[in-house]
């Protein structure tokens, strides 16, 4: 028998009982599982989810009397007390309106107040529409019964016709049944940016 096949018999014992006690020190030295352990979390979490009621990753979606699509997440919701409005956290709406035309909504924080009919966004507030508008503000209050809302403070927006700022907007039909407009109001500011067709 030369030394080659020597070395392969030695190997096909060595090589297995290297794997068997490899195998029992993983077992000797794993430690002992304790079944009266703590779930390990920190007590200003739970002391948190005491204290406050809260939804983890709600979803809402629902249709307006004109039809048009409506689906709102948040990463955490907090319902309302007596006087008090629901909270939420992250929010992200789309909208799909009768035309086919979609609006997506985000913002770091959001209340909902039912009685007055008034959803607020608050925070890096974004609207992003399939017409090609991008819109930011810090506030924009919603009405929950249709598509309307109201930005009070300083909005900039880009466009197809280029970008623009103005001290307020305000989103509604303007007649009964009619396409949703953009209407933006006092100081408005334009820079025009020409189509590539038109250069």
């Amino acid at each position: 028998m030369d030394f080659y096949s020597r070395m392969v018999a030695l190997l096909k014992v060595l090589l297995p009982l290297a794997a068997l006690a490899l195998l029992s020190t993983l077992f000797l030295l794993s430690r002992g599982v304790d079944p009266n352990a703590t779930i390990p979390f920190a007590e200003q979490d739970i002391a948190e989810r005491m204290r406050d009621q809260q939804v983890t990753a709600p979803f809402f979606s629902g249709t307006t009397p004109k039809g048009e699509e409506i689906v709102v997440t948040a990463t955490i919701a907090r319902p309302g007390g007596y006087g008090a409005p629901a909270e939420a956290e992250d929010l992200d709406a789309q909208i799909r309106l009768e035309n086919g035309e979609r609006i997506n909504l985000t913002s770091d924080t959001g209340q909902v107040a039912v009685d007055r009919d008034l959803a607020t966004f608050e925070g890096n507030v974004r609207i992003i529409t399939s017409t090609g508008y991008t819109v930011d503000t810090d506030l924009l209050e919603t009405a929950l019964s249709g598509i309307r809302g109201f930005s009070p403070g300083p909005v900039e927006a880009t466009g197809p016709l280029g970008d623009f700022t103005a001290g307020q907007m305000q989103i509604e039909a303007k007649k009964e049944g009619g396409p949703i407009h953009m209407l933006f109001k006092n100081d408005v500011k334009l820079i025009y940016v020409p189509q590539a067709s038109e250069r």
